[in-house]
């Protein structure tokens, strides 16, 4: 099956594995499924720890990518047709920019978003495929 990550998921899943929930740490550990991470959860990262609002450590975020691959994870970038058909997502349960285009990523894209973002929970409505 096929995985994208929230951003707090990609962030837990270095920093804080505790977090993770067992099932969780199944998925991303089973080699039958692919780990998918956005750019923009690369940006949103870069964003927020160039801010101040968190912290990773002595890891510089410009080298996450790296660290990803060597995870086995895929990266993925946004595509013209992705940001193009934004649009289509009606529901606006979150107002939270990159959240909504991991949403759309997740949906446009048929992947299944690891999160534990319960307003997330609610694009289900869209055909949001949703783990926790």
């Amino acid at each position: 099956m096929n995985y994208l990550l929230d951003t707090h998921i990609l962030i837990w899943t270095f920093f804080e594995p505790a977090k993770l929930s067992k099932r969780i740490q199944q998925i991303l550990t089973d080699g039958n499924n692919d780990i998918f991470v956005s750019a923009v959860s690369f940006w949103e990262i870069s964003i927020k720890t160039g801010t101040g609002k968190i912290s990773l450590g002595d890891i510089n975020p410009s080298k996450l990518p790296e660290i990803c691959r060597k995870y086995g994870f895929k990266l993925i970038d946004i595509t013209v047709e992705e940001g193009s058909s934004f649009h289509k997502l009606s529901a606006n349960y979150h107002k939270d920019p990159f959240d909504r285009m991991l949403i759309w990523q997740a949906i446009s894209g048929d992947y299944n978003l690891i999160t534990d973002d319960s307003l997330i929970h609610n694009y289900i409505s869209e055909g949001l495929r949703v783990s926790w």
